[in-house]
């Protein structure tokens, strides 16, 4: 599928560049921050840190930011503080993002940032009842300030079902990130609930999704993924009639985290993981070239890349 004309692009080829992760570049600047609540707290106690987030990642280059609204869910600040604050803590999170993509001086998109609400990676915790209201209090605080929705680390099929429910009657563009299996025990690259990427994407994109990317796991998962996921949408009968079949109606996209394989068993923001030493800037924008050459138009950072990455991904671009 061809760039869309009004997505902003980096480079010759026009490619989409995300920004990096938050939490940790929130924890490097010295911002509030502990567990659970994550990089919420800097949204909480000192919201001037998540502006300068987003700046850096701007003058890094990105082309769409993300609102800082991953944690602002009762997994990370408790069922009483999401009750009493949660919609103003997005709104917020909304109107920061906003701010800092109107003043970069070129045309920089928001994307609002839907996260798996019962706990990350963990499909096995996913409760639709549970995680529908939270995703519904989000969508109605970040909708005036973004221009795409992001439903972020999403680990089964059944979990993207309910954010294309929740975003139902919106006007704005959806994209969905799956994140993979790190534990690699079949042929077939899977998502975290085990099942197969490529027909996952394939279902995401029939209810809707107009880019399917693969984030928050490990960056050698992800080019097998992005080749089933082309694979799997050629195979599909286009919208068109298109030899492409259902590929040509899609973006797909990565964006890697930069610390250790996570077990399927892991426990939830239960502490901090380390951050690999392979996975310097020159060494992430290595991943990404492999992932361009499997089809990805779409480029970012997840946890532990930050604005050096993008920067030099940027240059790259």
């Amino acid at each position: 599928m061809k760039i869309p004309p009004e997505l902003p692009t980096s480079g010759r080829n026009r490619y989409v560049l995300l920004d990096g992760g938050t939490g940790r570049e929130l924890l490097k600047m010295g911002a509030p921050f502990r567990q659970p609540e994550w990089s919420a707290l800097a949204l909480m106690e000192a919201p001037e840190f998540v502006s300068r987030v987003h700046r850096k990642y701007v003058a890094a280059g990105a082309d769409v930011i993300t609102t800082n609204s991953y944690a602002i869910v009762p997994f990370h600040i408790g069922q009483a503080r999401f009750a009493s604050e949660g919609a103003a803590l997005a709104e917020l999170a909304g109107k920061l993002a906003r701010a800092a993509a109107d003043s970069a001086g070129r045309r920089v998109w928001v994307a609002g940032s839907l996260p798996p609400v019962c706990g990350s990676y963990r499909p096995d915790l996913f409760d639709a009842a549970i995680a529908r209201p939270v995703l519904q209090t989000l969508r109605r605080a970040l909708e005036p300030y973004v221009n795409v929705w992001l439903s972020e680390t999403v680990s089964s099929r059944a979990e993207m079902e309910l954010m294309h429910e929740v975003l139902s009657g919106s006007d704005k563009p959806w994209w969905v990130s799956y994140t993979l299996n790190d534990e690699t025990t079949t042929d077939e690259p899977c998502l975290r609930s085990g099942e197969a990427a490529g027909p996952a994407v394939v279902h995401a994109v029939r209810l809707g999704a107009s880019a399917v990317l693969f984030n928050c796991c490990q960056p050698e998962v992800i080019g097998d993924a992005l080749t089933a996921a082309r694979q799997s949408l050629t195979a599909e009968p286009g919208r068109d009639g298109s030899p492409e079949g259902l590929l040509q109606a899609v973006l797909l996209g990565a964006y890697a985290n930069a610390f250790g394989p996570q077990s399927h068993d892991a426990e939830a923001n239960a502490g901090l993981s380390d951050i690999r030493k392979d996975l310097g800037p020159a060494q992430y924008l290595a991943w990404t070239r492999q992932w361009l050459a499997s089809g990805a138009g779409i480029l970012g950072g997840c946890c532990g890349v930050g604005p050096e990455h993008i920067e030099l991904m940027r240059e790259y671009l």
